[in-house]
């Protein structure tokens, strides 16, 4: 019987090892890229029959030697023995909060590279090496509200997700000009109660308009779980409509 195969970034901790615990299903084989391996993931492949797990413990702020790893174990792989094959483009960098006037330099590029540079390059990768694969492929970029709305303090974090948000329509177009291309779409997962919701509770008001806000969202029990929240990113992503729009929120309607 053929497999699922998925690739997963940001899969060791929050809504990222909430979706990679879920995708451990009989029939799936999972590559989870990410700073650190997890020992509940390993725990979990071991006991599912049926499923395969490789964990990358790789920096995706360096992301050209990272895809390039990715194609290449791409291309060793037989793409006919793969009902489906979806990337999941999820890890995120959230740099410090402040005005773009008192931002570091070096602070901007390791968020550019981390949420806009390396998902591209991650999917530039999947699309080439499995470009003639006759199974269902789609890829899935996990976006954020922050990159379709303005918001004081956050222009570096905010621009990447905008910028990943419209990559995912220009190839959304291309791909749709191809036989059997693949279907993309940028999501963005809802209110998640992660680190970066802490972090940003943690940030001085005075250096981040919009703090009474994120405050509210935690004391309003307006936060998802991080399982829970995963679970709507994957129920989303099994839709049948998926890639019908390919920017995209867990809450439009079916």
């Amino acid at each position: 019987m053929k497999k699922h195969l998925t690739i997963l970034t940001g899969a060791s901790r929050g809504m990222g090892l909430g979706m990679a615990l879920q995708r451990l299903q009989p029939g799936h084989k999972l590559l989870c890229i990410s700073r650190k391996t997890n020992d509940a993931l390993t725990a979990q492949a071991e006991k599912t029959a049926d499923a395969t797990l490789e964990q990358w413990p790789l920096d995706l702020a360096e992301g050209a030697p990272v895809s390039a790893k990715l194609k290449a174990w791409l291309q060793a792989l037989d793409g006919s023995q793969f009902a489906s094959a979806t990337l999941i483009n999820n890890a995120a960098a959230l740099p410090k909060i402040s005005s773009l006037t008192a931002a570091d330099c070096d602070d901007i590029a390791q968020a550019m590279r981390v949420n806009l540079e390396t998902p591209m390059q991650l999917t530039a990768a999947f699309l080439n090496a499995t470009n003639d694969w006759p199974s269902e492929r789609k890829v899935l970029n996990i976006s954020s509200g922050n990159g379709r709305r303005a918001m004081a303090s956050q222009s570096i974090y905010s621009a990447a997700k905008a910028g990943m948000d419209h990559y995912t329509r220009c190839v959304a177009l291309e791909e749709a000009a191809r036989p059997n291309g693949a279907k993309l779409c940028s999501l963005a997962p809802g209110i998640i109660d992660t680190e970066m919701q802490t972090h940003l509770r943690n940030t001085d008001p005075a250096d981040f308009p919009s703090h009474a806000t994120f405050v509210s969202f935690k004391e309003n029990g307006d936060l998802l779980t991080p399982e829970a929240a995963a679970k709507r990113v994957l129920d989303y992503l099994a839709r049948a409509d998926f890639g019908s729009n390919p920017v995209g929120d867990v809450r439009d309607p079916a």
